[in-house]
């Protein structure tokens, strides 16, 4: 039996205090983008391609349209606005900094407020970065920020008898077992300052991408940050750096650098609900 008042499990109700807190966090994002020359877009709540931005497309919420063709509430932001911007309003606007603040859904009734922000063909993931960190700095919270590079595992995977969920599980044992000592240092390698040391030991193909992960770090204007060159979290469209903002188990932000039909962008995706979360339990104690 479902009562009246019942909402269902995922979705998201917010009213007095919790309202005002996320629309205060909305504002000085949306203030804080603007600033930096983004424009708003509001992309449409059902979408024909939202399986190109999923990786399991059994999270979609799919419907037809009135002749019958498939289609999915909003699961993603990122590729249906590079999508629409790029072919649809491409004769409006040569505009690349665009921000939304607006809803994602998953599968069966999972609702999740985002701010996000794409910078179109860029490919210095630091440009969208940092605004990332002020966002953050504005909210006054200074979560840990975790750089990561999605080619290394990939490229290990090549490397060695490792499967991809290795990675994903952080399964470190695997990796040291191989008894590789530069390989030993790269699953130990956390701070900046060690990198130049790794890049002395590992193989080309490596060291080009660990010198990506010190050049974003050395630009990154933040204290509170780690670097995981062997963390791994599977991407539908990021291909290289890739960055999250965390504390404890909970993801507030994450972004990196993105390809779609040849078109290299960059972005980020701030995650409210969390961020409101945090921010009233704090206010609580």
């Amino acid at each position: 039996m479902i009562f009246e008042h019942e909402i269902p499990e995922g979705s998201k109700l917010y009213f007095a205090d919790s309202a005002r807190a996320k629309r205060q966090i909305e504002q000085i994002a949306s203030d804080l983008l603007s600033g930096h020359g983004f424009l708003e877009i509001v992309t449409p709540l059902f979408s024909y391609h939202q399986q190109q931005s999923i990786s399991d497309e059994r999270q979609l919420i799919r419907v037809n349209d009135r002749t019958n063709h498939s289609m999915s509430l909003r699961a993603d932001s990122t590729i249906d606005a590079v999508r629409i911007l790029g072919k649809r309003l491409d004769r409006n606007t040569a505009h690349k900094k665009w921000f939304y603040i607006q809803p994602v859904f998953r599968y069966p009734a999972e609702e999740q407020y985002q701010v996000g922000a794409e910078y179109l063909d860029e490919s210095d993931l630091s440009k969208v970065l940092n605004i990332a960190l002020d966002l953050f700095k504005a909210l006054q919270m200074q979560p840990l920020l975790q750089i990561s590079n999605i080619n290394i595992p990939k490229k290990l995977v090549k490397m060695f008898d490792i499967a991809l969920d290795d990675f994903r599980h952080i399964n470190i044992e695997k990796l040291l077992s191989l008894e590789i000592e530069w390989l030993r240092k790269l699953v130990y390698l956390q701070h900046i300052e060690q990198i130049d040391e790794v890049v002395a030991m590992v193989p080309d193909t490596i060291k080009v991408e660990l010198l990506k992960i010190k050049e974003i770090s050395s630009k990154a204007a933040y204290d509170n940050m780690v670097i995981a060159p062997l963390y791994y979290a599977q991407m539908l469209y990021y291909d290289e750096l890739f960055f999250r903002i965390i504390e404890a188990n909970d993801v507030y932000a994450s972004g990196g650098r993105y390809s779609n039909e040849a078109r290299t962008s960059v972005g980020f995706a701030v995650y409210i609900d969390d961020v409101l979360e945090a921010k009233m339990t704090k206010g609580n104690r």
